[in-house]
């Protein structure tokens, strides 16, 4: 989603090349894992698909005076692909999903935005899921005006 949005990549080309050179790959030393083909499909298409949706679901969950638009291009990809996972992938359990999300947030951002990412997510699942997602990190995510994001 990140690629799409900085190069306006078109979403059946984004997958094909991530299919055959990205996913089980080994690019500059860096081995890219092996990933559930249909999966990753699912979360890059139906992301895209349902993008007026989710960014309305984290515009919601946001303080007061900040706008999505100041979030970075990699905070929305995070938060975007994991509200939808949230959204339409009842399978994988909320805990997990949020968990998954804030660990990718951790390749990217140090623990104050980490916590933002698990707020905005864990604030979503309650909204999508009801009252029993929970905070998977036992912590409480600051607002996006005290979160870094732009």
């Amino acid at each position: 989603m990140y690629q799409h949005e900085m190069e306006g990549t078109k979403i059946p080309q984004l997958l094909t090349e991530f299919h055959h050179h990205r996913l089980g790959a080994t690019i500059e030393d860096v081995e890219y894992a092996d990933a559930d083909i249909a999966f990753f499909d699912d979360l890059v298409s139906g992301t895209h698909a349902r993008l007026e949706e989710i960014d309305r679901l984290i515009a919601a969950r946001l303080s007061k005076g900040w706008s999505f638009d100041r979030l970075d291009k990699p905070m929305k990809a995070i938060l975007r692909v994991g509200t939808y996972e949230l959204l339409a992938r009842s399978d994988v359990p909320m805990g997990a999903a949020i968990s998954e999300y804030v660990d990718v947030a951790d390749a990217f951002y140090e623990r104050r935005e980490k916590g933002f990412v698990n707020g905005i997510l864990d604030a979503v699942a309650k909204d999508v899921r009801g009252s029993a997602a929970g905070d998977v990190r036992g912590t409480t995510a600051p607002s996006a005006s005290e979160a870094k994001a732009d």
